[in-house]
């Protein structure tokens, strides 16, 4: 039987400091004067009941706001694990790499992306490598670069700070280039195809459903580029291919991935506001995107479902791109028609391939610094409330989520790779901490226990310093962070030495020898341990292989651990939204007797 919590909002001004006569009521019950020759005794007992009753409200408020209070890594330790984790992106590029890249084994690959007979699209040089094979997936790169533009838009001044704010706007820069070449960003009103991914195994497959529904006149979109057999079977570096990859085509179903691109550009979109002529072809590309999202629906079967928490992560992402309450009304509609469960076996999972609990806190952030009232007061205490039911589900002392003996949440139900889900709730649990201070918040409520923002902080901090070194093997899942980290990474370039040059098939040694790779790839977050901490340095994705997507989320928790507190901007989200006015709420219902 599903457990339903609603989560009562705490105004703290409303409750008055209790008077000392009342704090005293609390302690001691009125009795007769004791008589002379009891005074002693008595007034020993006394005292004693009151220390009693001091330490068991201190252990009570301890327990409140932490059962077991963290020990945190040094002061610095996340500023140097962010400059460490941002060098991973220079290491995944495609295309022509620009100067100031900085990676001694890395060269230009994949120039040659679409450039094939009857292609529609033939520049697509570019982008990233979605993980230790060549693939470059435009779903997952698309989320890769939301979440850096999100960490930069809530905490400019830290990376300012670090001397990493140029580093990493060039990082999202380079992939939104990218994207802006796999559709028709210029189009005046919709598109008929979009890239999401090249291939050479399945090509001939799609390229008879494109035909198919050529003669149909039905509107295509490509995908990603690189076929995950093809690319799995080849161990070769992205600089020696030699095989043709051609564009994996999606046949008018991908609402998910162009809400999910759209996403990515008018976050973008929201970083470099001050060069308002990039600004606005971001946002002019979101909106197309978003459009041909929203056509490609078709009723309420398995795309608007699966697609839904794309359309709203999408829908959000536009508001506070464009200010354009249309927006809005299509979220707040879309969530009046919410077909998830907040207690379903995902909830609180937030990934590439779910977005509903960073939607969730996106609402929740504009509940909370806007106040925007009617209409859309009733959807946004809905998610406000969803979000809080998340955060609970993070901590310790509640049964939503498995945990390793070392601490590692299991937000993957023990399948392998899990260090880059903890990586996003790390993020998001620091993220609503900051929010709750930054309005004059000091906690939240799960059940009849009121948590403060220490709580997520603390929790925020254990899954990263797990990633970090403090975990049962005593390593770092972050390569070239700490003494001690992963030597056989999965990850094709940094397994073969830079001038050797390998077939598919030759480079199979590389991949199957015991030696240490190379090519040392840097701020590489890999899969991770077990879900019993095990893990085994060797070059299998399930244990060693690093992603553009974990990596994202890692440096997102990474900023907004470092540094001092109380660096939230809480101004930039808002730049593009003008003031809001509520609506008058409709009059009550005439009364009848």
């Amino acid at each position: 039987m599903r457990r339903e919590v609603e989560l009562q909002e705490v105004d703290w001004t409303a409750f008055p400091k209790p008077s000392e006569e009342m704090q005293s009521s609390w302690l001691l019950q009125h009795s007769p004067k004791p008589k002379k020759k009891t005074v002693r005794k008595r007034t020993c007992a006394w005292t004693l009941a009151f220390i009693g009753v001091v330490i068991a409200f201190s252990m009570t408020v301890r327990a409140l706001t932490h059962r077991h209070h963290y020990q945190q890594q040094a002061p610095d330790a996340y500023n140097m694990a962010l400059h460490t984790g941002l060098k991973f992106f220079n290491s995944q590029r495609s295309g022509r790499l620009p100067d100031q890249n900085n990676i001694t084994w890395r060269g230009d690959s994949c120039i040659q992306d679409g450039k094939y007979p009857g292609s529609s699209h033939p520049n697509l040089s570019g982008g990233y490598y979605d993980g230790g094979d060549a693939i470059k997936s435009n779903f997952k790169m698309s989320f890769a670069m939301t979440m850096l533009s999100w960490s930069v838009i809530e905490y400019h001044a830290k990376y300012q700070q670090l001397g990493e704010l140029s580093h990493v706007e060039g990082i999202i820069k380079w992939g939104t280039d990218y994207f802006l070449k796999t559709f028709d960003s210029s189009a005046a009103d919709s598109i008929h195809d979009m890239v999401s991914q090249v291939t050479k195994q399945r090509f001939l497959r799609l390229c008879m459903f494109k035909c198919f529904h050529l003669l149909l006149q039905v509107c295509f979109p490509f995908k990603q580029v690189g076929s995950e057999g093809t690319e799995r079977y080849c161990w070769m570096r992205p600089e020696d291919i030699d095989y043709e990859r051609k564009v994996h085509i999606c046949i008018s179903e991908c609402p998910n991935l162009a809400a999910e691109m759209a996403a990515a550009l008018a976050s973008a979109s929201i970083v470099f506001s001050e060069n308002d002529a990039y600004s606005q072809k971001l946002i002019q590309g979101a909106k197309i995107l978003y459009r041909f999202a929203e056509s490609s629906i078709k009723g309420s079967g398995r795309s608007a479902r699966s697609s839904w928490d794309e359309l709203l992560w999408g829908g959000v992402w536009l508001y506070y791109a464009t200010g354009d309450a249309t927006y809005l009304d299509r979220v707040t509609t879309l969530a009046l028609a919410d077909p998830s469960d907040s207690f379903s076996r995902d909830s609180g999972v937030f990934s590439w391939n779910t977005k509903l609990a960073g939607a969730q806190l996106l609402l929740t952030r504009m509940r909370l610094f806007l106040s925007p009232g009617y209409p859309a007061e009733e959807v946004l205490r809905k998610f406000h409330n969803q979000i809080s039911i998340v955060m609970c589900s993070y901590l310790p002392s509640f049964n939503k989520f498995n945990r390793t003996k070392g601490g590692l949440i299991q937000l993957n139900n023990g399948d392998p790779q899990p260090l880059q889900y903890a990586a996003n709730a790390a993020f998001l649990a620091a993220l609503y901490g900051d929010y709750l201070e930054a309005s004059d918040t000091r906690g939240w409520s799960c059940g009849p226990n009121v948590y403060f923002t220490n709580v997520l902080r603390d929790f925020s901090r254990s899954q990263v310093d797990y990633i970090l070194g403090k975990n049962p093997e005593n390593i770092s899942y972050v390569v070239g962070y700490g003494e001690r980290y992963p030597k056989h990474v999965h990850h094709r370039g940094a397994s073969i030495p830079k001038n050797r040059k390998e077939s598919c098939k030759g480079g199979w040694k590389w991949r199957e020898s015991s030696k240490e790779n190379p090519n040392v790839i840097e701020g590489a977050m890999v899969a991770g341990p077990d879900g019993h901490d095990v893990f085994h340095d060797v070059r299998t994705a399930n244990y060693t292989e690093p992603t553009l997507t974990g990596n994202a989320g890692l440096v997102a928790a990474l900023v907004a651990l470092s540094g001092e507190k109380h660096m939230l901007d809480k101004n930039r989200m808002f730049s593009g939204v003008p003031p809001l006015f509520p609506d008058v709420p409709p009059p009550p219902a005439p009364w009848t007797p």
